[in-house]
């Protein structure tokens, strides 16, 4: 059964593919039929993926939302019944979300410019400063005349003292503390008591109350630090009873000897992935409690129907998957995440059927600028989900940060396809300056056929023969990995 209709363990069974003549019909009746006055420059001419389709006219101008958890695996909807009901509802879950790079300020900065981290320079989470702002989201709403907000985590090892860019306001919360945490409160570094997520709440719902008087559309970035480790839940979830969950096969996996050697000698059980899973899930039912409340502010103030509001995750996480709990991997529990999207105003609505287009976190900003109006004046790597593109595969990559160290992954790209995944890890790491440093020689590599081995169990290029390889088509899936990771 191929992994895009597979039911997850702690979801609902998947719907037929979206049919988008609806929601695209809605689209084009509030996109405006005459010049584009936000548009921030004409594509250049390397940026063959801009968006460059007609969006929102001034007054037609949608709100835009995006909600990104940190950490947060796909099997979570138990956690998030309110979340689901409005934007899935009232919307449209994309069944094969994933991000480029599963680590938190790489896939951050994927969001806010619509690119690869080869792209965009924020290979890993000590170097946020190379994202350039200027290629960013935040900015091109901005200059457009939006009002915007960013309430939560920002980018890791981003200096609490330095104010975000582009942002009106801003609530950016240091390292990840649950509670009577520090934050950069619009240009104030202070202690706020209360749970995190809902402290970051009440600072996105007071920017919210601004719109009653505020004509201007308005971008909001709401980040909570759920589900992160320490995973700490609001004492009043402390000891919520969470589903019984048996694993997968790919938990306590007996036969590791296929895999890199990080992860044969992986330690994570059963046991400690129900323990993982169940801080995690009672950590995200406050989450659910936020986005009910935006919910309510957003129909208080009669912007519902014009909010495209995004959810997704930074990245996901395994559950003792392979004896791997954490995150940087390339295998599916890594990378795929949770991911919806709804806009009344424009077509989508009133529930649709489950897309199960590839999409990915690079996809957010060509998504948000159609809507916006706005043809960025950078070049992006992923494609509006108001269209009907559709990719066969994906580009997911990650860098070591340092010199390798036992039990850590080495940098590796993999070229993710509907029904097979070809992987390879590299003798690479990041500098001092989180540049690429090292040999680049191929130290391991994998292929899983996802329809038939959808848990990712059995690698078959270990001690393939070079006729098996040609077999299974290697060489051109090589030739394009090498092509995408360096274009």
């Amino acid at each position: 059964m191929s992994r895009n209709t597979e039911p997850p363990r702690d979801e609902p069974k998947a719907e037929s593919k979206v049919d988008r003549r609806g929601f695209l019909a809605g689209a084009v009746s509030v996109a405006a039929a005459t010049a584009l006055p936000l548009t921030l420059g004409a594509p250049p001419a390397t940026a063959a993926a801009a968006t460059t389709e007609p969006g929102a006219a001034p007054g037609t101008r949608p709100n835009i939302l995006v909600i990104l958890t940190d950490d947060q695996p796909k099997q979570t909807e138990w956690a998030t019944p309110r979340t689901v009901d409005w934007l899935v509802g009232h919307g449209v879950r994309f069944t094969a979300g994933h991000v480029t790079t599963p680590l938190c300020a790489p896939s951050r900065s994927s969001i806010f410019s619509g690119q690869y981290a080869h792209h965009h320079g924020v290979r890993d989470n000590g170097h946020p400063y190379n994202l350039d702002q200027q290629h960013t989201i935040q900015r091109a709403l901005h200059q457009a005349g939006y009002r915007t907000g960013l309430f939560g985590k920002y980018l890791n090892a981003w200096h609490p003292a330095d104010n975000p860019p582009h942002f009106d306001e801003w609530l950016l919360s240091a390292p990840v503390v649950y509670n009577n945490g520090q934050y950069n409160d619009n240009g104030t570094v202070r202690t706020i008591p209360g749970y995190s997520t809902s402290v970051i709440r009440d600072h996105a719902l007071a920017f919210l109350d601004k719109a009653a008087t505020d004509t201007r559309p308005w971008f909001a970035f709401v980040a909570p630090k759920a589900s992160h480790e320490p995973n700490t839940p609001e004492p009043k979830y402390a000891d919520t009873p969470v589903p019984a969950w048996d694993g997968r096969p790919s938990v306590d996996e007996a036969d590791r000897s296929d895999k890199p050697e990080w992860i044969q000698n992986g330690t994570a059980t059963l046991a400690t992935a129900r323990q993982l899973r169940a801080r995690q899930l009672r950590t995200l039912l406050s989450v659910d409690d936020a986005v009910q409340a935006i919910h309510d502010k957003l129909a208080a103030l009669g912007q519902l129907q014009n909010t495209l509001v995004i959810y997704l995750g930074d990245n996901g996480y395994t559950w003792a998957d392979h004896g791997w709990s954490k995150k940087s991997v390339p295998y599916l529990p890594s990378v795929e995440v949770p991911f919806y999207l709804s806009w009344p105003a424009g077509g989508l609505g009133a529930g649709s059927p489950a897309d199960h287009r590839i999409v990915a976190n690079i996809d957010i900003a060509p998504t948000v600028l159609q809507a916006a109006g706005i043809t960025p004046d950078w070049a992006v790597d992923g494609h509006s989900l108001l269209g009907a593109y559709s990719r066969d595969h994906l580009l997911v990559e990650f860098w070591e940060q340092g010199a390798h160290q036992d039990g850590q992954p080495h940098t590796w790209a993999s070229y993710l396809g509907k029904d097979k995944q070809y992987t390879e890890y590299y003798k690479l790491h990041t500098d001092a300056n989180g540049l690429p440093a090292g040999t680049g020689q191929v130290a391991f590599r994998e292929y899983y056929d996802l329809d038939a081995d959808p848990y990712q169990l059995v690698n078959k290029l270990y001690q393939a023969t070079p006729a098996q390889e040609q077999a299974l088509g290697i060489p051109a899936l090589a030739a394009t990995l090498a092509a995408e990771r360096t274009a």
